[in-house]
């Protein structure tokens, strides 16, 4: 090859080389957000978790003060 399309190749490489580092650069930083939500999602399931045992204490209290008062129907 002559100087000319050696240069030219180089040059492609580099620039193909850049592009990569690019797309690396941002898989990293979507790898981060996603750990994030995955964290977030996590904490969120938790205490709708614990909302719904809190809940369900609740509705057995409920029952059991309607079935005192005799309110509830059999």
């Amino acid at each position: 090859m002559s100087d000319g399309t050696d240069n030219l190749v180089l040059e492609q490489l580099r620039r193909i080389r850049a592009s990569q580092e690019r797309s690396e650069l941002d898989l990293a930083v979507l790898k981060a957000r996603v750990s994030g939500l995955e964290q977030v999602t996590g904490q969120i399931l938790t205490l709708m978790g614990t909302m719904n045992q809190r809940m369900d204490r609740f509705d057995e209290r409920l029952g059991r003060i309607e079935r005192r008062l005799d309110l509830a129907e059999a």
